[in-house]
């Protein structure tokens, strides 16, 4: 096929818009027909209309009143500003338009109170089971924890440890006390040279009221050879003896071995001019006593004043003062 002039033709196989242009007007183009003031192909949808005539809804516009372009109808320049125009309808009066009445919304009654609402009895029964099983199952824990310092605080109380120290503790002392310790009178020790026993001064405690003299003098002794001691450790040992006007001091011998300074006699009774009858008193030591049999010994050494009368020893557990 060559390019060429073929002649006029019709819109549909030519330009349609040929007609505008002189060429197209020199070969016979005419603007097509189908009335109005537009243009278009034939049985087209999209042809022009006056101002008025497109229908909507399949209501039918009134037609354009009589009067030049831009005026304002009469009847709707009658109404004033803001009022529905006469030939307004409502959407709900069209065919499928909205409904005339508001729909209540799911689980809510008009009267002010709900309709299938959320059960909030049932919502308060699960929260206070829930909190329930919380509080029992942290009592549980909380008892669970109990048993278990329980059981270590036995454990610990039975069961010695190393770091324990040698020195007696108040338990010890109170445990060794529940054990009866010795005690001995004065005519049950052994009496050294010039010592003898007597009852002549009132007040002694001893069985029948039996005290030691002659302790006042260089190197006289009395000596308590004691069994029945139930452990290692440190005890008490009480002398019961009278004294007047000075205070005295003798020397103390553990198993052979001089305890301490001086055995402090003092008279703590205050007796004056040589009463020894108002002289009674007691006194102590705390000594280091092996388990079984010990040897104690008061004696009277160069530089002691030993003018007492003696008439009672016994021991205590740990150390104490009465």
């Amino acid at each position: 096929m060559t390019s060429g002039n073929n002649g006029a033709s019709t819109p549909e196989d030519e330009d349609p818009f040929g007609y505008l242009y002189a060429d197209g007007q020199a070969n016979g183009a005419q603007p097509p027909s189908g009335g109005g003031y537009g243009y278009g192909y034939p049985n087209s949808v999209n042809r022009s209309r006056s101002v008025g005539q497109r229908q909507y809804g399949q209501q039918q516009a009134p037609a354009a009143p009589n009067g030049p372009y831009g005026q304002v109808p009469q009847q709707q320049a009658q109404g004033g500003y803001g009022q529905p125009s006469a030939h307004y309808q409502a959407p709900e009066t069209l065919p499928g338009g909205a409904p005339t009445s508001q729909q209540p919304m799911p689980g809510y009654s008009g009267g002010g109170g709900r309709s299938g609402g959320p059960n909030t009895k049932g919502l308060l029964i699960g929260a206070i089971a829930v909190v329930a099983a919380v509080v029992i199952g942290i009592g549980i824990a909380m008892a669970g924890g109990d048993d278990q310092k329980d059981d270590k605080g036995n454990e610990a109380a039975t069961t010695p440890t190393t770091s324990q120290s040698a020195e007696p503790s108040a338990s010890s002392d109170a445990s060794a006390a529940a054990t009866e310790l010795p005690k001995i009178d004065a005519k049950a020790l052994n009496l050294g040279t010039g010592v003898t026993t007597a009852s002549d001064v009132e007040g002694a405690t001893a069985d029948g009221g039996i005290y030691v003299t002659g302790l006042n003098q260089t190197g006289a002794s009395v000596t308590w050879n004691v069994s029945g001691i139930p452990k290692d450790g440190v005890y008490t040992l009480f002398a019961h003896y009278s004294t007047a006007d000075e205070d005295q001091e003798m020397t103390l011998t553990v198993n052979g071995k001089v305890f301490g300074s001086k055995l402090n006699l003092g008279n703590f009774a205050h007796a004056k001019g040589g009463d020894f009858a108002k002289g009674w008193t007691k006194t102590y030591a705390w000594p280091s006593l092996n388990k079984g049999t010990n040897t104690i010994s008061v004696s009277c050494q160069d530089g002691d004043k030993c003018n007492v009368l003696l008439d009672q020893l016994y021991l205590k557990a740990g150390q104490v003062k009465n």
